[in-house]
């Protein structure tokens, strides 16, 4: 147990480094804010599409098959728990606050967080699972996540949700994969050279945000949702896990992606549908401050088991 969890600390201590340089680009003003968003379309569009994309670039496997089909009826599971125990716990009368508590407690940060200690941990084969999560997380977030902060199942975009670049570079890794199909060396290099970008870059972001953010969380719905996010979430996917006999390699990966602290996604949606965006900010800070303990915990016990 104390082995693993100081095997998946090392890991995300690395990752904190990184933030530290972040953290230190914002004080510095190395980079500005608009340097930043530039910074998040290349990973959103670019180096995350080409990780998954390069993720799925193996020899077919019926049983690795088997484990990405596992992994998105896990991941689909354990969404459908968490909205559950989040509308029934995280209660406020600023409803503003209760629905940013509400998103922040189901998304985690499983693109920006996960992936780099997926690769880290796992190698190609931790992405190859975590790409899966990372698809549902994207479906979820553009339907339960919009209905959630708009109010309306109206503001539902299905052209979103298709053309997310989460979700077609997963498809498309998928049908490469399910059909052989090998992509031509002077085509994957340059798409490896740009994966290769997805764990420095996603967190100096991490680190310039935080560099800028408040560290004090208000009312006992915020600290129900922490909870949430940090331990119930992981914990609920090591219950699905282990009720389905499901060990190893996607135990690990699955539980990475459930014990990220809360997702980046939540302060964007919580400018675009009038969200408490304050909240969102400084939720998003604290959970990352604090899951350099609570991922190695619950990460060593889904190595358990």
């Amino acid at each position: 147990m104390l082995e693993n969890i100081l095997t998946v600390g090392n890991y995300v201590l690395i990752l904190f480094i990184l933030i530290g340089v972040g953290f230190v680009c914002n004080k510095t003003k190395i980079l500005t804010s608009s340097s930043l968003k530039e910074m998040t379309n290349l990973v959103l569009y670019i180096v995350t599409p080409c990780v998954i994309i390069n993720s799925y670039q193996r020899e077919f496997d019926k049983n690795m098959l088997r484990g990405l089909l596992i992994t998105l009826a896990a991941a689909l599971l354990s969404f459908a728990i968490n909205i559950l125990l989040t509308h029934l716990l995280v209660k406020d009368k600023d409803k503003r606050r209760e629905k940013t508590l509400r998103f922040g407690a189901v998304f985690s940060n499983c693109g920006y967080m996960s992936l780099p200690l997926q690769e880290a941990m796992l190698g190609e084969i931790g992405v190859f699972y975590g790409a899966t999560y990372i698809a549902v997380f994207q479906i979820m977030l553009w339907t339960y996540g919009v209905i959630l902060m708009s109010g309306s199942i109206k503001s539902i975009s299905l052209k979103k949700i298709i053309i997310n670049p989460g979700v077609l570079s997963t498809a498309l890794g998928i049908v490469l994969y399910v059909f052989s199909i090998s992509i031509p060396f002077t085509v994957l290099e340059p798409i490896k050279y740009l994966g290769s970008l997805n764990t420095p870059v996603p967190m100096v972001i991490v680190g310039y945000y935080l560099a800028q953010a408040s560290l004090r969380l208000k009312g006992v719905s915020a600290y129900v949702s922490l909870v949430l996010r940090l331990i119930a979430s992981p914990l609920i996917m090591i219950a699905i896990l282990l009720c389905f006999g499901i060990s190893g390699d996607i135990a690990i990966a699955c539980t990475i992606a459930a014990s990220a602290p809360v997702a980046a996604a939540t302060t964007m949606f919580s400018e675009k549908f009038d969200g408490d965006t304050t909240l969102s900010a400084t939720f998003v800070s604290i959970t990352t401050i604090l899951s350099i303990i609570t991922m190695p915990l619950v990460v060593a016990v889904a190595a358990m088991i």
